[in-house]
């Protein structure tokens, strides 16, 4: 396991999905203030809607720019509380696709593709 994972997130249908063959996913949709999370996050990368790098990682790492803290367990997911924002948002089981378990914490950069 990475210490540090990179998803690539873009706009389809109005919705923030990514893809990651590496673990069997295609348009795997963010729901439930994640996507408000990420309209916040990436307000200052121009076309952010057409892709975007997100590096995560249940530690700090140099020029992280958002932190989530775990809550509570919902319908097999986790919901997520954001000090940054003041909202929460819901991560779906996917997030077992990277990690064993719920991670107490979550941080994050979105950084334009390259």
């Amino acid at each position: 396991m990475n210490a540090i994972s990179v998803i690539y997130p873009y706009r389809y249908q109005g919705m923030w999905v990514f893809d990651d063959p590496d673990v069997g996913l295609r348009r795997e949709p963010f729901v439930a203030g994640i996507d408000t999370m990420i309209d916040r996050l990436v307000q200052n990368i121009p076309n952010a809607g057409k892709g975007f790098r997100l590096l995560f990682s249940p530690t700090p790492f140099p020029g992280y720019t958002v932190k989530l803290e775990w809550r509570r367990e919902e319908y097999s997911g986790n919901w997520y509380w954001s000090p940054d924002y003041q909202m929460e948002g819901w991560l779906c089981p996917v997030l077992f696709k990277y990690f064993t378990e719920a991670p107490k914490e979550l941080y994050g950069r979105a950084e334009p593709k390259s």
